[in-house]
């Protein structure tokens, strides 16, 4: 897929949502919500022994939404990127700057995006191919180091992630320090409400913070 269209859509949506479950149709439903609340870039994570085998039949499902883009998250090992690639991963996301992967990623024109919190690590990732990289953990560094980041390289876009939360608070504080969009997972999906089908609270959340965003964005 071309990458100009991936960050296209991540930076106008501004919202990806993280999620992760073993049960491959809890994870369907997950993801029709998900749609139908607006969103068009959503990450699986590699979370669980059965990921890659949810993964794959998630993006056969998911071909029922053309215009969404569904990448797989938590990849450490080139051997993990590289099947995920085959199974049909939109873009591959890590919690951490790895050269390996995003040389990989690089070679093959995979649209990767790398965990950095650090000013080093985020030049590294832009050396190495990256156009969005993933501030982690937003909780520990905090939007004041997008604002550092950015002072220094202003031509990379950012996704904060970690601990980000679905309120006008905590997204005005990453918005207004500079970010282009931000990963939400468990401060947006109560996994043990969805695990006994109560998906209203996930409409919600997504509903409001895309909302939110939109806003925050004008």
């Amino acid at each position: 897929m071309n990458h100009q269209k991936i960050l296209d859509t991540v930076v106008q949506s501004g919202l990806v949502p993280l999620f992760t479950h073993h049960d491959l149709e809890l994870t369907k439903s997950v993801l029709d919500v998900a749609y139908e609340s607006g969103v068009r870039v959503f990450e699986y994570t590699n979370r669980h022994s059965n990921a890659f085998e949810v993964f794959k039949s998630l993006k056969v499902y998911a071909e029922k939404y053309p215009d969404l883009m569904l990448g797989i998250g938590t990849i450490f090992e080139v051997e993990e990127a590289q099947k995920f690639h085959y199974a049909g991963a939109d873009f591959i996301i890590s919690p951490a700057m790895l050269t390996d992967v995003a040389r990989f990623c690089q070679t093959r024109g995979i649209f990767y995006v790398p965990g950095c919190a650090t000013i080093t690590e985020v030049h590294t990732g832009k050396k190495l191919g990256s156009r969005l990289i993933k501030i982690f953990p937003g909780n520990v560094v905090g939007p004041a180091f997008v604002k550092a980041v950015l002072s220094v390289i202003p031509d990379i876009r950012l996704m904060a992630t970690g601990g980000v939360e679905p309120n006008e608070t905590n997204l005005r504080s990453w918005f207004n320090a500079g970010v282009h969009c931000v990963g939400m997972g468990s401060q947006l999906f109560d996994v043990k409400a969805l695990e006994k089908g109560d998906f209203q609270g996930l409409k919600t959340n997504i509903e409001q913070s895309l909302t939110i965003i939109q806003n925050l964005k004008k």
